[in-house]
């Protein structure tokens, strides 16, 4: 249980983020065995809104990273094996070398192959256009596809596969490998695997009536600092299963599959993964250089830098923050965030995860970071 004090925080830290012109803010913190909090807030919202389905973007990564950890106990997967043994289309990505000013690109063949476990770790070579000047010049040539998501699976490597990390779009690939190795569409693998053993009843790549009906808006903030709702709408059914940007979910969906890993990889409805994935897949993998994110979009985008001056490193595939944040999350916590400002925790030597969720861009908007960092002091009040 949480005390009234820590209520009282977590709530000041809601209503304060709303006061600031948040649209919407839902905000939960769960234990091994239950919610602690859950709270949504915003000029809209009503009791009813707890249960508002939110765009994951990234979040979505956990559950494709779990899934494909399942795959790994199941023997279908072999971490180390060339990716392009599973889909073969990704043995076909080559090294960036120049781009042009005319937006021509060359390009070179790899050294070595990307592997599985280069995607769950982000060393594959594979960015995203928001963070890459060069692949947003890429993307913008690319704009008017009748395949959008398919075509950004092609972007060329932006270095040697195991050279560094570099945050993209791995998982997108990883989710790919999944399905090539269970015969199934990652939304049935991760229906079948985690939705059912976790009881999640919001969560899917698929926009069903039911849960259109209660998709947030996605705001922006726009150059002259106003926020204002987005034009436009997903569709029913994406082209791909985007494995690292494309799931919807509600908090307390999130909350329930983050206790697989504040636990030993149990679930209420049978066992997700086993006690020794989850203890070796949340250890960070010594040696990997966590870099800022720059914006090279600004409209998604700010520059992103979780922990700035901290040490990190990253698991399978989280963030872990090597030392304890002040005030805050234990050294070990596993942690990531999604495009639109949905955020999460897990500390697993607290016993508690948290969610601090919007629908707001760009990312690591100053009105979303403060309030997470208002909201994460809250939790930890009176430890």
């Amino acid at each position: 249980m949480l005390s009234n004090m820590i209520h009282t925080a977590i709530d000041d830290a809601v209503e304060s983020a709303v006061s600031g012109g948040a649209p919407l803010v839902i905000a939960g913190v769960t234990s091994l065995d239950e919610t602690l909090y859950l709270r949504a807030a915003g000029p809209d919202a009503e009791p009813s809104s707890v249960d508002t389905v939110l765009a994951l973007h990234s979040v979505t990564k956990a559950f494709t990273a779990t899934a494909a950890l399942q795959c790994v106990e199941d023997g279908l997967l072999d971490l180390d094996a060339p990716a392009r043994t599973y889909v073969d289309e990704i043995g076909a990505l080559e090294v960036l070398e120049e781009l042009t000013d005319d937006g021509s690109i060359r390009t070179r063949p790899p050294v070595r192959d990307i592997t599985a476990r280069m995607l769950l770790q982000h060393t594959s070579g594979l960015g995203y256009d928001m963070f890459d000047a060069r692949y947003a010049a890429i993307s913008r040539r690319r704009a008017a596809s009748d395949t959008p998501l398919r075509d950004s699976l092609r972007m060329p490597l932006l270095h040697e596969p195991g050279e560094r990390w570099t945050y993209g779009i791995s998982l997108d690939w990883l989710g790919l490998v999944v399905e090539a190795v269970r015969g199934r569409r990652l939304e049935d693998v991760i229906r079948a695997g985690i939705g059912e053993p976790c009881g999640l009843d919001s969560t899917s790549f698929d926009l069903t009536p039911p849960l259109r009906a209660r998709v947030a808006p996605l705001h922006r903030r726009g150059r002259d600092g106003t926020i204002a709702a987005v034009a436009g709408a997903a569709p029913d059914t994406p082209d791909v299963d985007m494995g690292g940007q494309g799931l919807y979910s509600t908090v307390p969906d999130v909350l329930r599959f983050l206790r697989v890993w504040l636990g030993d990889g149990s679930a209420p409805h049978g066992r997700v993964l086993r006690p020794e994935t989850v203890a070796w897949a949340s250890q960070g993998v010594p040696g990997l250089d966590i870099a800022p994110l720059p914006a090279a979009i600004r409209a998604l985008t700010r520059e992103a830098e979780f922990f700035p001056g901290t040490a990190k490193s990253w698991a399978h595939s989280f963030l872990v923050n090597d030392a304890a944040v002040p005030g805050g999350r234990r050294a070990g916590s596993l942690s990531w965030g999604g495009l639109a400002n949905v955020h999460y925790w897990v500390d697993r030597d607290a016993g508690i995860a948290a969610v601090w969720a919007m629908q707001l861009l760009p990312f690591f908007d100053p009105l979303a970071t403060t309030g997470l960092e208002a909201f994460e002091q809250a939790v930890y009040a009176d430890a």
